[in-house]
């Protein structure tokens, strides 16, 4: 029998065994995962992502989106997009899958205390955004306003439903839901999250962004945020393109002159505005 990779080595896996995996929409399941006997579970921060490994398969990366503050309960959501996630989406208790990691920038928690945080996202791009959100309201005392904002397609298609009623349900957050088109059965925002920042209030010169989702509506929300009075320095956005290695040799991920699993996912916006809307790259 080989022995397990060392901890040190990013390009091996590592085994681990899913305790539970569950659906979250038609086409959105999540895994917890714990370290199988012989390997060892880690720290990570809130933002970063491990490349997952389906066995016979092939591997993909996938952000972490449980709490950084209990790394013991791996949790990961993931989309069926693929070969590789339309596999993972078949795993159930007890199978195991191999995972290098944790890889990557994180969200800047630390450096926000003091100021007002805007959480602006869509689709499963709230899945990267959560382990921020559970930092944020488990140091609430540090932070001046919180506001999130997120968008789906349809009420169906909301990500962390129960999640978000429960934020909504507090008195110290403002959380606010918008579909870009609904029955009459719905009594929400209608529309694209960006037209939400406009009815946002938080103090621009204190205020930090985060922004995760499709790249047309991290687009219009930096413009809706430049619009509101907030700098591009104060502006973070993640970007998941295309990570195949997850170390910067493979050059997949490479974003101008950025890699994108080494300098990234999380990035400040005025480090990457000149290549942002270019579509070639």
């Amino acid at each position: 029998m080989s022995p397990l990779p060392a901890l040190n080595d990013p390009m091996l896996p590592r085994p681990f065994r899913i305790e539970r995996a569950w659906r979250e929409l038609s086409d959105t399941f999540s895994l917890y995962l714990v370290p199988q006997k012989g390997a060892k579970g880690f720290a990570y921060r809130p933002g970063q992502f491990n490349m997952l490994y389906q066995f016979g398969v092939g591997e993909v990366p996938i952000s972490i989106s449980g709490d950084a503050a209990e790394p013991l309960k791996l949790v990961h959501t993931i989309r069926a997009v693929g070969t590789v996630t339309d596999a993972m989406a078949g795993l159930k208790r007890g199978d195991v899958i191999g995972l290098r990691g944790p890889f990557g920038t994180p969200w800047p928690v630390e450096k926000m205390a003091g100021q007002d945080v805007v959480i602006i996202t869509g689709g499963i791009g709230l899945a990267p955004l959560r382990p921020a959100i559970y930092h944020l309201l488990a140091n609430r005392e540090k932070y001046g306003k919180i506001i999130i904002l997120y968008g789906a397609r349809t009420p169906n298609d909301i990500l962390y439903r129960r999640e978000l009623e429960k934020w909504r349900g507090r008195f110290d957050i403002s959380v606010e839901v918008s579909v870009d088109r609904a029955g009459h059965d719905w009594a929400g925002n209608v529309g694209v999250v960006p037209n939400l920042i406009s009815r946002a209030v938080f103090d621009p010169l204190h205020t930090t962004a985060l922004i995760c989702g499709p790249e047309i509506m991290m687009h219009y929300s930096v413009k809706a945020l430049n619009t509101a009075g907030i700098r591009d320095k104060r502006i973070f956005v993640s970007m998941e393109r295309n990570m195949k290695c997850a170390t910067g040799f493979c050059g997949h991920c490479q974003y101008g002159p950025h890699f994108v699993c080494k300098d990234g996912p999380v990035f400040r916006f005025d480090k990457i505005r000149k290549i942002f809307s270019v579509r070639e790259i």
